[in-house]
């Protein structure tokens, strides 16, 4: 499954990675692999803007505005158990 295409804002800065291999730990889409020994992105359409691999970057080789995505709702209403909102739903409720 692939989110909306060409609108995720992941973004990865090469000169700071380290190729620790960490955002590919924590991607549950595996967004991320290593390329000569540097983090790449496989299909950035598949990424769903959860930000796990922004947070565990300690090097700061990666952003993403996470939680702005409708994948980002849908998951968070699953596990809060409410509705899912979005930035583009139009609800000013999140």
């Amino acid at each position: 499954m692939k989110y909306l295409k060409n609108v995720v804002t992941l973004e990865l800065d090469l000169a700071k990675c380290t190729g620790c291999g960490r955002c590919m730990e924590v991607c549950p889409r595996e967004v991320l692999f290593l390329k000569d020994r540097k983090a790449s992105i496989a299909d950035r359409d598949l990424c769903i803007e959860c930000g796990a691999c922004a947070n565990n970057c300690e090097y700061g080789a990666i952003t993403v505005d996470a939680g702005v995505g409708c994948a980002d709702a849908i998951i968070t209403s699953m596990i809060t158990g409410g509705e899912p909102v979005c930035e583009c739903s139009g609800s000013s409720d999140s």
